[in-house]
């Protein structure tokens, strides 16, 4: 990063451990500092003096950094305003972006990106997002502490005020339609339906009555006039899940609606005008598809205009108990019995299994223990083997720790051997650092955390074992 010389950031944190840290670092990057403990001492500041950038945290004691954007947004909107917070979730940050802050950053976060945002925001002083205002409704199933959910909390943020087309991507039981919903409730057309629609689940031949209507009479069995899901929609939003499925024929009147707002009824003469955002989901890869030519190109781009991706359970394994806990006490209030607990090694259990059916798969699996764990706090003899139950996973365990004793048997044996940790921790750290940049998709902040490692020392290492 480059230096700024004269830059002015200010710093509101009630946590001294907080402010000491930046402080620190914002003056090893040639910036100057000011901190408040509470955001009513900087506003009798900012009275005399503005700064360049404010980085804020969202709960101090008295006035919040919500409330404290509300102000600022009105008194000086040019001003470039990074949230901080260990409470990270939808609301907070979809409140940030509302309130008019640069950026949304989640505790615990790094100290290089957190300087670097604020180099970000220096260059486009004056740039905000969204207007002023509180967040709307909460999505509370849409939970996560993990930096893959943070940024998918981030982006619905950055659209609250939008109604731009969005393509939400990813596995089958990720969430796809409760962020759907969340771009909804946090939009402008939040007051108007939403209305979901899974392509797949309908039969071809009637998708297209599904979607736009029909006419009395225009086929065999319709006896009265349909409204279809784009009429239901009009003035809110309209979810397509699972869109790469829809048939080629289908996917040219879809195109035709979403560049012209109007379509045709089946058997109808009459156009049909609609205001509607469609947002749109599948678990396929649509640019394949469109190199196979299973999806049209224009209809791809037309789509794609912003891309949410949701992340699988087991890249974000963090939010696993958050998950267990929220779904458990759903789970007890369905079946109107007393929520249950979890110990702390089934817990151990659930968080390392790979949840394949991701959230949905999870959800099913507290409905479950609910009825069949028998006491009040499930342990690991509770939790089936299908589930990474506790026979399937001591087992692979024992199996680990008898391969590394054989191993180190083998090297023993040999006169001429050199000391079994130094060769055994350098491929022990390499293995561990392939897979924890495997799960990241090579992104080596997160798989940093992962390793429960600093980003700079993940550079350190992989530099030392030669795996740049």
């Amino acid at each position: 990063m480059t230096a700024t010389d004269s830059l002015n950031v200010w710093v509101v944190d009630d946590d001294q451990s907080v402010r000491w840290v930046l402080e620190k670092a914002l003056r090893q990057a040639d910036m100057q500092s000011r901190s408040f403990e509470r955001a009513e001492h900087l506003l009798e500041a900012i009275e005399h003096e503005t700064p360049d950038v404010l980085i804020t945290d969202v709960r101090m004691p008295g006035m919040s950094g919500i409330a404290l954007l509300e102000r600022l947004h009105d008194a000086s909107p040019q001003l470039p305003i990074i949230v901080i917070t260990a409470h990270s979730d939808l609301e907070n940050a979809v409140a940030a972006y509302k309130g008019g802050a640069f950026e949304y950053l989640p505790k615990p976060f790094d100290i290089d990106e957190a300087i670097e945002l604020v180099s970000k925001a220096a260059r486009k002083n004056g740039y905000t997002v969204g207007d002023s205002g509180s967040a709307q409704q909460q999505i509370p199933a849409l939970i996560g502490q993990a930096p893959a959910m943070q940024e998918v909390f981030r982006s619905i943020g950055r659209l609250a005020a939008s109604s731009m087309t969005v393509l939400i991507t990813g596995e089958s039981g990720t969430g796809k339609e409760l962020v759907a919903r969340a771009l909804h409730e946090h939009s402008p057309r939040a007051a108007k339906p939403f209305v979901a629609l899974n392509t797949s689940a309908i039969a071809a031949e009637l998708l297209e009555s599904e979607l736009f209507g029909h006419e009395k009479g225009a086929f065999t069995g319709a006896d009265s006039r349909r409204v279809g899901r784009f009429e239901q929609a009009d003035g809110g939003t309209l979810f397509l899940d699972e869109i790469g499925d829809m048939s080629p024929a289908l996917q040219t009147r879809l195109l035709r609606v979403l560049a012209e707002s109007e379509f045709y009824r089946v058997g109808g003469q009459a156009s049909i005008h609609v205001d509607v955002r469609v947002i749109a989901a599948t678990n396929q890869d649509l640019a394949r598809a469109v190199k196979e030519s299973r999806f049209r190109e224009d209809l791809y781009h037309r789509l794609n205009v912003i891309r949410i991706n949701t992340p699988p359970l087991r890249q974000r394994r963090d939010d696993i108990p958050l998950l267990l806990n929220h779904y458990l006490a759903e789970a007890a209030r369905e079946l109107d019995t007393s929520a249950k607990s979890l110990d702390s090694e089934a817990l151990e259990l659930l968080q390392a299994y790979d949840w394949p059916g991701n959230v949905r798969q999870l959800v099913n699996a507290t409905r479950r223990l609910t009825v069949t764990a028998p006491g009040g706090v499930i342990t690991p003899a509770d939790i089936p083997a299908d589930l990474g139950g506790s026979i399937s996973a001591h087992r692979a365990a024992q199996e680990w720790t008898r391969s590394l004793a054989s191993w180190a048997e083998t090297q023993l044996s040999d006169a001429a051997r050199k000391p079994l940790l130094d060769i055994a921790l350098p491929e022990f750290e390499k293995t561990l650092i392939q897979i924890a940049l495997s799960q990241t998709k090579g992104h080596r902040q997160e798989a940093a955390r992962l390793l429960g490692w600093g980003r700079n020392t993940l550079t350190r290492k992989m530099k030392a074992l030669e795996m740049d």
